[in-house]
């Protein structure tokens, strides 16, 4: 091989693989400072795809989380104004059960009327206060809320709290007390017009569900027939212990400012409006008055014994009421701890994932660049022996 000057192929040579060990140093350096593997596009642009969408993956699942566990905070926070509700309930049903003795004189229900409207005044304010990040949760007029517990798009990725069925503001409105006047009123001229005679009693409901009674017999404190009344107090007294009437209507008694008896109010259990057959009621003194024929008032009275035992019944149908919902918010929260603990565990599996394809082997990378650090310095000496290889022209021109 000719000696030349010009070009040095020894030297280009060992600069070109300089320069390509340098790069891969270069690289080395930039994975081990960031601890990334893929950096740009350029490193792996098929796993920079794959990790970006388990990256994305990751991001939302961490998110739903928080919004699984924002979903515990909103039914926590409703239950537990529940358990209140409930604990109202019980109480007002103590009361209930309490007004249903005729010991008590007009003081003492008018006491429990009293009591029994503040807790319903409670039951009010419950329903209107209880509030999650200001959604009213409890007034019913929230039908339901979406909470978005998975990373995608999708009914599976959402869990739907129905809150229609947690009306406490209903609840309310049905405890509301009566004044025992409430229903449909018969006007009686005279108490000694009654008699024990047949009289019935037909309750009509919206929906035409007609429920009638016919009292054959009446009968006095002791069991026997009674014909006979002392006073229209008398005459519903004797009302409420046949069998039939009370088991589908309650009495009480109008009176007048003397507090002289001068009529009866018959009020549905089942809501519906009362009316007489008038050809066998008529002949006992019963006629209908101003009154006549009212939708029963929904509500609570503790007027009478009749009233308190429809009032129990109520009361009931209010307590399983919150019940089922409480029943309900306790498995939506269950359904909500379960997502919480398979979205942690699918992150933590997506994380391996992503980490498998992006991040850097530590221990392999550096074996690397010590590769890459011996070669440089090894491509610098013999760049530097190249360049001398040259120098032997000088003594052919000596």
């Amino acid at each position: 091989m000719g000696m030349q000057v010009n070009t040095n192929l020894a030297a280009n040579n060992t600069y070109r693989n300089l320069a390509a060990t340098q790069n891969d140093m270069s690289k080395s350096l930039e994975k081990l400072s960031s601890g990334l593997r893929i950096n740009r596009a350029s490193d792996d642009a098929a796993g920079l795809t794959i990790s970006e969408g388990l990256k994305s993956q990751v991001g939302g699942l961490t998110v739903a989380s928080r919004n699984a566990q924002d979903g515990i905070s909103v039914v926590q926070t409703a239950e537990g104004s529940l358990s209140e509700v409930q604990s109202i309930l019980q109480r007002v049903r103590d009361l209930a059960v309490q007004a249903g003795n005729d010991s008590n004189n007009t003081d003492s229900r008018t006491a429990i009327k009293t009591e029994v409207t503040a807790l319903t005044s409670e039951l009010t304010r419950i329903a209107g206060s209880t509030n999650f990040n200001g959604t009213q949760l409890l007034d019913g007029k929230k039908g339901s809320l979406s909470f978005q517990i998975g990373a995608n798009a999708g009914n599976s990725s959402q869990i739907v709290v129905d809150l229609s069925k947690v009306d406490v503001s209903k609840v309310a409105s049905a405890l509301t007390t009566s004044s025992g006047s409430s229903g449909s009123a018969f006007a009686i001229s005279s108490f000694s017009a009654l008699d024990g005679s047949a009289a019935k009693f037909k309750s009509t409901t919206a929906g035409g569900v007609v429920t009638s009674v016919t009292t054959l017999a009446l009968t006095d404190a002791t069991g026997a027939a009674q014909t006979s009344f002392a006073s229209v107090d008398d005459y519903a007294s004797a009302l409420g212990r046949d069998a039939a009437f009370s088991a589908n209507f309650s009495v009480s008694v109008t009176k007048d400012t003397n507090g002289a008896g001068t009529g009866l109010v018959v009020t549905a259990l089942n809501g519906g409006t009362v009316s007489t057959a008038v050809a066998d009621s008529a002949a006992v003194g019963l006629a209908n008055g101003g009154a006549t024929n009212a939708p029963a008032a929904a509500g609570l009275d503790f007027s009478t014994a009749a009233g308190a035992k429809a009032a129990i019944a109520t009361i009931d149908t209010q307590l399983n009421y919150v019940s089922t919902a409480r029943a309900n918010l306790g498995a939506v929260q269950n359904r909500f701890e379960s997502v919480v603990k398979t979205l942690a565990v699918s992150t933590e599996n997506l994380t391996a994932a992503g980490s498998r394809i992006r991040d850097t082997d530590m221990a392999a990378e550096m074996v690397k660049y010590t590769r890459s650090s011996i070669l440089t310095q090894a491509g610098t000496a013999m760049l530097a022996q190249a360049n001398q290889s040259n120098q032997g022209v000088l003594s052919l021109l000596r």
